[in-house]
């Protein structure tokens, strides 16, 4: 029996390669992570700073928290399996009117992670509407494999690398991912998905949070790490992360700098340029 997704979503998620909207956190405990947030941007110069690296559960208890959330934890499960580890967590913030988007794409691309047994809960801390630019989906494309991809290095690209499929997608198919706060998604790693720029009068704050399965490798630089957050790891491929006791522990950032000197080696192998956007 499933622990939190119904059997409709469970089947939703096998056949489009993503569910939602899951209801994870209330309403005001959403809005209590967006104060935590907000009160950290601004003390720290602003979201994009905060999101680089792609680790911000190592240094921010608030982003641990979220990440280790039980609900968000038994609605991965459900797609993924007792064995949960978190590997990333990325924030995609759009301000009111911003330009920034996200070109059609697959995850997988450039992670070098070797088996697609890997989920993406996106946690919506304010409003995910069409109006706000929320995530659109291409059902049914985790079944395509890998899809050849191009690197565009656009300044207002919200991705690493400002990748796109090398693939015409047909808009017309296009499902919208729409979420209110506490609401959170599912999307396998080879799902094709972008996002288009916020109309709103209001930001699209999204905490993305990338689960795998510990059976999963790293094949594309040398030993990966991650942070167990439900049962057991059996395989021993990724070197067990801790979160932070406090916020910004001077040993934690000692230790998220070296993880994410690994980590940009990952994720930028054989990239030609320099990315408008880092580590995302």
């Amino acid at each position: 029996m499933p622990k939190l997704l119904t059997q409709g979503q469970q089947d939703a998620y096998e056949r489009d390669g993503f569910c939602h909207p899951v209801r994870a956190l209330s309403a005001p405990d959403a809005a209590a992570y967006r104060g935590r947030f907000e009160a950290y941007e601004k003390a720290n110069g602003g979201w994009y700073e905060m999101s680089k690296g792609q680790k911000l559960y190592l240094l921010q208890t608030w982003a641990a928290e979220l990440a280790s959330n039980e609900r968000v934890l038994d609605a991965v499960e459900d797609v993924l399996g007792p064995d949960l580890f978190v590997w990333g967590l990325s924030l995609f913030v759009k301000d009111a009117k911003d330009p920034g988007y996200v070109t059609w794409h697959q995850d997988s691309t450039y992670w070098g992670l070797d088996k697609p047994d890997v989920v993406t809960a996106w946690i919506a801390l304010s409003p995910a509407t069409r109006e706000s630019g929320c995530m659109k989906m291409w059902p049914g494309s985790h079944r395509l494999e890998q899809l050849p991809h191009r690197d565009t290095l656009a300044a207002h690209n919200l991705l690493t690398r400002g990748q796109e499929i090398a693939v015409a997608v047909d808009e017309s198919e296009a499902s919208y991912v729409e979420l209110q706060p506490g609401e959170i998604s599912l999307h396998h790693v080879r799902a094709v998905h972008g996002s288009a720029p916020n109309q709103s009068p209001d930001r699209r704050i999204g905490v993305a949070v990338r689960y795998i399965a510990p059976h999963v490798r790293q094949v594309n630089g040398g030993q990966d790490s991650a942070w167990l957050v439900r049962g057991r790891d059996r395989a021993g491929n990724f070197v067990h992360e801790t979160p932070p006791a406090q916020d910004m522990d001077p040993a934690a950032r000692a230790e998220h700098a070296r993880i994410m000197k690994l980590r940009q080696e990952v994720l930028f192998k054989d990239v030609a340029g320099t990315p408008g956007r880092e580590l995302r």
